[in-house]
């Protein structure tokens, strides 16, 4: 096939003329130019609005391996990253542009398992996927997808929008994105390891990594309380979202371990294989649930409202003034519950380090 007989196989029939133009797609893929109305999107917003974009990029041997990654979940999970960035400011996602550069070794097929991907993710979150561009890669798959969103003008929640006194809270566990990929690498390199695939906690560790589920709801119920302050996705591990709003906002942000949520899957895993899951939670990254702070006074009716939702709300620590940085409060040593009181834990609070997933760090 030539490219454009390939773009043909698979993107064609995917979606309706009259679905994408509910989205605001005025022109799709075919032409050398999407053309799109955001005024008539049915997206759910009242009112003046404004346009979101983000971009991301999934590169083989750095994000993916066939070791970990089937090749629809590379698909799904290329455009589940953009989504997750829009849900970070409250939005509603609407239409994708993709471009993929393929070596000889990635033949139609198997692209077209990518599509699969891609537009199975698109019918979640209601994406319309209106073009891109294919070109030919010497070694390695590339995927690029730019997505555009909209939300309520000047209703955006953004990173630096942090005050102190505000409490910090998650929208879901963390670190079962890296503890599946942690099943996923160990089976691979050991035949007895490959076992653990099959159980019910790595299972769940696994799906959490291939497919995992932006908190676009999320953002919606934040954005629509009015107290929400800043927002973060967790796509690069929990330390480095948390210090992206320190630093954006001017603050100390402090967390703690007695309030993290663990999932009950990731716990018994790590200990199955001797690791830490708080370096998993705190530095993993790829998990698409939000951090981010709001008024303490709202906590207990939106964590109603989400649970009305059918979604898990918790409260991991809170903001104080000071220099730019992220505190932890680790349990203290024989710590159950009851015999530590929160004024003894704060004297024991330690530096939580700048780092998880970054392509140009050391």
């Amino acid at each position: 096939m030539d490219e454009f007989a390939r773009i043909q196989y698979w993107t064609s029939e995917r979606q309706s003329a009259h679905w994408q133009h509910s989205r605001g797609t005025v022109l799709g893929i075919g032409d050398d130019a999407a053309v799109l109305d955001f005024n008539s999107a049915q997206d759910g917003i009242v009112g003046e609005r404004r346009q979101l974009l983000v971009s991301d990029t999934m590169v083989e041997q750095v994000h993916f391996t066939e070791q970990t990654m089937r090749d629809e979940h590379i698909g799904y999970k290329a455009l589940a990253a953009n989504v997750s960035d829009i849900a970070a400011m409250g939005g509603v996602p609407l239409h994708a542009v993709v471009s993929v550069c393929v070596p000889a070794t990635w033949g139609p097929e198997r692209m077209k398992s990518i599509y699969d991907g891609l537009y199975a993710c698109a019918e979640q979150y209601g994406v319309a996927i209106v073009g891109g561009d294919t070109t030919s890669s010497p070694a390695h798959l590339v995927i690029s997808v730019s997505l555009t969103g909209a939300v309520e003008a000047g209703k955006e929640i953004m990173r630096s929008g942090a005050r102190p006194g505000d409490v910090v809270f998650v929208t879901g566990p963390v670190g079962l994105s890296a503890g599946g990929l942690h099943v996923l690498q160990g089976a691979s390199a050991n035949k007895r390891h490959a076992e653990k695939v099959s159980d019910p906690d790595c299972r769940a560790l696994v799906a959490a990594h291939q497919q995992p589920a932006p908190s676009i709801l999320a953002g919606r119920l934040l954005l629509r309380s009015g107290i929400c302050h800043s927002l973060n996705d967790v796509s690069d591990g929990l330390a480095s979202e948390a210090w992206e709003i320190a630093e954006a906002s001017g603050l100390r942000i402090v967390l703690e371990e007695r309030l993290m949520p663990k999932s009950g899957s990731m716990s018994a895993y790590a200990s199955s294989v001797g690791s830490d899951p708080l370096e998993w939670m705190l530095y993993g990254g790829e998990d698409y649930v939000l951090v981010g702070t709001m008024d303490r006074s709202g906590v207990t009716a939106l964590k109603a409202e989400f649970h009305r939702h059918g979604l898990p709300f918790y409260v991991i620590g809170k903001t104080e003034e000071g220099s730019p940085g992220v505190e932890w409060i680790p349990l203290p040593h024989g710590w159950n519950g009851r015999n530590s009181g929160v004024d003894e834990m704060a004297l024991l609070r330690t530096s939580l380090p700048k780092r998880g997933f970054n392509h140009f760090g050391t």
